[in-house]
């Protein structure tokens, strides 16, 4: 359950209100007056909360829920308990983060420079920022209005940062330009050198990083992230792209729109990722490969070869994700049969 004493809830909200959030319709007698003071699991609502069936396997939880109210698309709708109102909306789950917005809306904090942070004298600050203690940001930096650079943060000299974008406690970033509305959580790493040297019997030999790192607007980035700044072109992160926990990406590397990312995923040097490509957790691609629009690599895949627009691929080395199921399929009915015949 949510926790006053760690986020601030806005409501209560009238039922309608929160249909109209939602994008949702109320059924033919429905009472849009009806309070409702937060949002909860199935299992957990009472009568003043608002929850969301999105799946099947809990429909015995909605079926029984005490819940003031629920989200759920329309053929759901018919297994509700008595008295709980519906919103009825093509996408229940979309929905229900647009209501628990209205709940709980991002934090906005006035434009403060807080005691302990040290903000150089040619830096540009727009209005309403917020700098937290300890936070330093360096010479000829710009962060847009209303962004908040969390404590120990260290943004470098010459960075632009967007406005309403939050960067979080411990982060560092430099050599970079990073648009509107860009989440960056704590620990993230932005714009360090990459990993280039060139071989050499007498020990390895740097090649300078020269580039930059461009991310995007709307753009999320878990926490301890890296992103390695380019050799020479630049490290982008496309528009409304989101990346998870602990993702290691290397110098060079483009990513495309709207890209999802899940955790301890690495991508390396000078890969190119079109737009709504899926990546699933621990996936690791090697380096200079292009990865079509709208590709979905499984998690711990090991990607060496390219990959084509809207093709699922799996395993390691990765192959087409049928192919992989049948040969792990395949597998298990050979050793089933190996230890039949071995008793």
């Amino acid at each position: 359950m949510t926790d006053s004493r760690f986020f601030v809830n806005h409501g209560p909200f009238a039922l309608s209100e929160l249909a109209a959030v939602a994008g949702g319709e109320l059924p033919a007698g429905t009472d849009s007056r009806i309070v409702l003071r937060d949002v909860a699991p199935l299992s957990l609502a009472g009568p003043e909360q608002i929850s969301f069936l999105d799946n099947r396997k809990y429909l015995a939880e909605f079926e029984n829920s005490y819940a003031g109210a629920c989200i759920v698309a329309p053929g759901m709708a018919k297994y509700a308990p008595a008295g709980m109102a519906l919103i009825i909306c093509a996408s229940p789950y979309k929905a229900y983060a647009l209501v628990a917005q209205k709940f709980y809306p991002r934090p906005r904090h006035a434009g403060v420079i807080c005691a302990g942070a040290s903000v150089d004298p040619t830096a540009k600050l727009g209005t309403d920022v917020c700098v937290s203690p300890g936070a330093v940001i360096g010479a000829g930096a710009e962060i847009g209005s209303g962004s908040h650079i969390g404590a120990n943060a260290v943004i470098g000299d010459r960075v632009m940062i967007g406005a309403d974008a939050w960067i979080g406690p411990m982060t560092s970033v430099c050599c970079a330009l990073i648009g509107d509305n860009v989440t960056l959580h704590p620990g993230v790493r932005v714009g360090q050198d990459g990993f280039g040297f060139a071989p050499d019997p007498a020990g390895f030999i740097k090649v300078p990083q020269l580039g930059r790192v461009i991310i995007q607007d709307n753009c999320d980035i878990g926490a301890n992230t890296t992103i390695d700044r380019g050799t020479s072109s630049d490290t982008v992160i496309g528009e409304g792209t989101w990346i998870d926990n602990l993702v290691q990406i290397a110098h060079n590397v483009r990513i495309g729109r709207r890209c999802i990312i899940a955790a301890q995923t690495g991508i390396s040097g000078s890969t190119e990722i079109g737009d709504y490509v899926m990546i699933g957790g621990q996936a690791g691609l090697t380096g200079h490969l292009k990865i079509g629009d709208g590709a979905m690599i499984a998690a711990q895949s090991g990607v060496m070869r390219d990959v084509g627009p809207r093709e699922r691929v799996a395993g390691s080395p990765a192959m087409p994700a049928k192919q992989h199921f049948r040969e792990v399929a395949s597998l298990a009915r050979m050793a089933k049969l190996r230890g039949q015949s071995d008793e």
